[in-house]
C-alpha cells in the first residue's frame, strides 16, 4: 500500500521521552499509522552504550544521570564534553568522544526542534510544521553550527532550554523568509547510498526500494530542467515545489526505462506501469525518510570539518554502502560461496599425488611469478611442453572441485526455486542469486517478457497467451527455454568461478610452501638468493618430498 503524506493534518503529538537514558540517546521518527503522521523515539545504540559508559567511569556525571529533572545540567555536561579543547581522553573514553557529544545534545535538542517548530506554527500555516522541523533538525544535528550557537551562549541570561528554544525559532524563521531550504532540494542533493539508508529506518523493503531510487533517477532529471535550471523562475526559487507535470514525465521517463537490460532486475521484473501519482508518493515517502534519519539530514561538509579538527565519526547510524544497480562480484564472496573449505584439503592431496615435472611447473608458474616463456626457459623445457603441463593439471584440479560442488546436480532446481521465491527482490550478497539476475538481463527480450509476466506479476498462462496473442504451447515453450538459458548460463558462470578459485588457491598455496622451504634452509640466513637458487632449492625439496 503507498503511503499518502500529502493531506491536511493537524501537528501530531510528541510523547514524552521517560528518563535520561532517553532524552540523550533517542531521535524523532515519524511514522504514519492509519494515514496519519505519529511521531515515535527511535534509539541509538551507539549512544545508549556511551551514557552507560560514562555514568559506570565518571562520577560527576553518574550523580546527575541518576536524577531524571537534571536534563540541563547534562546538556552543559556535554556542551563542556564537546568544547574540550585539550583532546585529552582518558583510558576508558571513546576516541570519537567529542562528535558523539555532539550527538548527544542534538538528541536532546529534538524536542526544542519540535516546540519550535510547533509554536511558530500557531501563527502561520500548519501544514509548514513538518518543513520547520526540519529546518530545526537541520541545524542541530550539524556539529559546526550547534557549536557557533553554544559558544554564544550564557547562562546567567537564560537556561540553555530556552536559548535553544528561541535560536531555533529565529532560524526557521530566517530560513523559511528568504527560501534557503527546500524539502525537494534535500531529495534532489542526497545520494542513493543516503536514501537507501534512510529507507531501510523508514520501514521500506526490497523490492520497493529498488524501485523509489529508479523512480527518483527520472524525477530529478525532470525537476531539474523544469524547475531548477528553468529560465523562466522567479529569482530565489531555485528549489520550488514540482507540480502534475513533472510527476507525469517523470513516470513516462520511468515506464520507457524499465524495459531496458540495463534497468534494476527489481524494476524490470514488475512490468506494470506507473502513474504520476505513485511518483509523488514515492518521492513523499523519499522525503519524509531522509527527514527522521539523524544521518541523512547531517551534511557531509560538517563531518569533513570535524575530521581535520581531528575527530572520529563513528556511528552506528552509517549505512553501508549498497550499489543498488550493480552485482557485487568480489573475491571475499566468491570464497565465501558454495566452494566450501573441504576444497583446500581435496586440492592439496590432489597437487601432491602428481608427478614431480607437474608439481614443479604448478608451484614455479604460480609461486614465482614467471610466464610460460621464462619458465621454459629457467627449466630447460620447450614453451609448447610447458604449456600442456599446465592444461592437463588445471583440468585434473577442475575435475576435483567440480566433484565437490556438483553443480550439474542442483543448478535446475535452485533455479526453479530462485524463480518461484526470490525473483521479486534477489539477495545480491548471495553469489549466486546475483549471477541469476545478470543473466536474465542477457536473455532476449521474448524471455524476459515471460519471466516478468509470469514469475514477476504471477500471472497465470491462460492471461498471459490472452495478452501476448500466443497459444498457450508458445507460453509453456518460452518459459522452459527461459529457464534452460538460466540453467546453462549459471553454469557458465559456476565454471569460470571454479576456474578463478583454482588460479587463487594454486597462487597462494605455491607462494606459501616457497616461503616455507626457503625459510627452512638454514643457509638463507641473512643472504639474499637468485631466482635460479631459489628454483632450485624448491625443486630439491619436492623431490625429497615424494621419494
Amino acid at each position: 500500500m503507498v503511503l499518502n503524506f500529502t493531506n491536511v493534518y493537524s501537528i501530531p503529538v510528541l510523547p514524552k521521552r521517560r528518563d535520561n537514558l532517553n532524552k540523550f540517546s533517542t531521535y524523532i521518527m515519524l511514522t504514519n499509522q492509519n494515514n496519519q503522521l505519529v511521531l515515535q523515539w527511535k534509539h541509538q545504540p551507539s549512544l545508549q552504550r556511551n551514557l552507560k559508559l560514562y555514568e559506570e567511569k565518571h562520577q560527576e556525571f553518574s550523580n546527575l544521570f541518576s536524577h531524571d529533572d537534571k536534563g540541563i545540567d547534562i546538556a552543559n555536561f556535554w556542551r563542556k564534553v564537546a568544547f574540550d579543547e585539550s583532546q585529552s581522553i582518558a583510558d576508558w573514553e571513546p576516541s570519537n568522544k567529542i562528535q558523539l557529544a555532539y550527538e548527544h545534545l542534538a538528541s536532546y535538542f529534538e524536542e526544542k526542534c519540535y516546540w519550535a517548530a510547533k509554536d511558530l506554527c500557531k501563527e502561520r500555516n500548519a501544514n509548514s510544521w513538518e518543513e520547520y522541523l526540519c529546518i530545526a533538525r537541520l541545524l542541530v544535528y550539524n556539529p559546526l553550527k550547534l557549536k557557533e550557537i553554544l559558544v554564544k551562549y550564557n547562562s546567567q541570561t537564560a537556561n540553555v532550554d530556552t536559548y535553544i528554544t528561541n535560536t531555533l525559532i529565529n532560524h526557521i524563521k530566517y530560513s523559511a523568509e528568504v527560501n534557503r531550504f527546500s524539502r525537494w532540494r534535500l531529495l534532489y542533493k542526497k545520494s542513493d547510498k543516503e536514501l537507501i539508508g534512510a529507507l531501510k529506518v523508514f520501514g521500506i523493503i526490497e523490492p520497493k526500494i529498488s524501485l523509489i531510487i529508479f523512480a527518483r533517477k527520472y524525477f530529478k532529471q525532470v525537476y531539474l530542467i523544469n524547475k531548477v535550471k528553468n529560465p523562466t523562475r522567479t529569482t530565489g526559487k531555485k528549489w520550488i515545489a514540482p507540480d502534475e507535470e513533472d510527476f507525469s514525465k517523470s513516470a513516462q521517463c520511468y515506464n520507457v526505462e524499465k524495459v531496458l537490460p540495463t534497468a534494476p532486475h527489481e524494476v524490470s521484473a514488475n512490468s506494470t506501469k506507473v502513474t504520476a501519482k505513485q511518483i509523488q508518493d514515492w518521492m513523499e515517502i523519499c522525503i519524509k525518510a531522509l527527514e527522521s534519519y539523524p544521518m541523512s539530514i547531517l551534511p557531509k561538509f560538517s563531518l569533513d570539518a570535524l575530521q581535520l579538527d581531528g575527530f572520529e565519526v563513528k556511528s552506528e547510524l552509517q549505512v553501508p554502502e549498497i550499489e543498488w544497480e550493480k552485482i557485487s562480484s568480489t573475491e571475499d564472496i566468491r570464497e565465501q560461496g558454495f566452494l566450501a573449505n573441504q576444497a583446500n584439503s581435496i586440492l592439496s592431496e590432489q597437487l601432491q599425488s602428481m608427478k614431480l615435472d607437474d608439481q614443479k611447473i604448478l608451484l614455479f608458474y604460480y609461486g614465482f611469478g614467471l610466464n610460460q616463456k621464462q619458465l621454459a626457459d629457467k627449466l630447460g623445457i620447450n614453451q609448447s611442453t610447458i604449456s600442456r603441463y599446465l592444461t592437463k593439471s588445471t583440468i585434473k584440479l577442475l575435475e576435483a572441485i567440480a566433484k565437490i560442488s556438483q553443480p550439474q546436480q542442483w543448478v535446475k532446481q535452485y533455479v526453479r526455486r530462485w524463480l518461484e521465491s526470490d525473483y521479486h527482490a534477489p539477495v545480491y550478497s548471495d553469489l549466486i542469486q546475483a549471477a541469476l539476475v545478470s543473466a536474465i538481463k542477457k536473455l532476449v527480450k521474448e524471455e524476459r517478457e515471460i519471466l516478468q509476466l509470469y514469475y514477476g506479476e504471477q500471472i497465470d498462462e491462460v492471461k498471459i497467451a490472452s495478452q501476448l496473442r500466443i497459444t498457450l504451447n508458445e507460453i509453456a515453450t518460452r518459459l522452459n527455454q527461459a529457464k534452460n538459458n538460466l540453467q546453462e548460463k549459471l553454469m557458465q558462470e559456476i565454471n569460470i568461478w571454479m576456474k578463478e578459485y583454482l588460479e587463487k588457491w594454486l597462487s597462494n598455496y605455491s607462494k606459501s610452501l616457497i616461503k616455507l622451504v626457503l625459510k627452512n634452509e638454514a643457509e638463507l640466513i641473512n643472504k639474499e638468493l637468485k631466482l635460479e637458487e631459489k628454483i632450485f632449492l624448491v625443486e630439491r625439496y619436492i623431490q625429497n618430498q615424494l621419494y
